[in-house]
């Protein structure tokens, strides 16, 4: 009776958990993405490219982007990306870079970073997020991370 019950209370507060994520849209580049509840939501950048986000106890940061492809290609302007990350000290654990969608994991001082990278306007732009949390939450952050991949999107109405 107890595991009905338990099951039952899971299902009722799974709707209501997932409300709490809030989306962010960002006019000059078009794109989308949701963000994590208890976030609190940084200002907008100066030049309206994107946002940072900071969990309500510091220890994760969501920071959004868009920005011009400024490589050859798409694929090239993020291995430029992967070049810079690794001159800063970041080890890579993961990589996928494909000509539409790049992915990464790397990890620095106890810290770890997602990156995920989407192109848009016919590969002359693109959207991008990071999101850092302490390597100790590694699990508890596989659904979260799933839900940034998952709603990272572009419109390509900013092109």
């Amino acid at each position: 009776m107890r595991q009905i019950l338990a099951l039952l209370f899971a299902l009722i507060a799974l709707p209501a958990a997932a409300a709490d994520w809030q989306r962010y849209d960002n006019a000059r580049f078009g794109y989308s993405i949701d963000v994590p509840p208890d976030f609190e939501w940084g200002p907008e950048a100066d030049n309206s490219d994107g946002r940072t986000f900071t969990s309500s106890d510091g220890l994760q940061s969501l920071s959004v982007f868009g920005g011009m492809v400024t490589g050859a290609d798409f694929e090239a302007t993020v291995g430029i990306g992967l070049q810079i990350a690794r001159a800063d000290g970041w080890t890579l654990s993961y990589e996928r870079v494909t000509p539409t969608w790049a992915s990464f994991s790397a990890s620095r001082n106890g810290i770890v970073r997602y990156v995920r990278v989407i192109a848009a306007c016919g590969g002359t732009q693109l959207a991008s997020f990071y999101y850092e949390y302490p390597l100790a939450a590694l699990k508890a952050a596989d659904p979260i991370v799933e839900r940034l991949v998952q709603s990272l999107n572009s419109s390509n109405t900013a092109c």
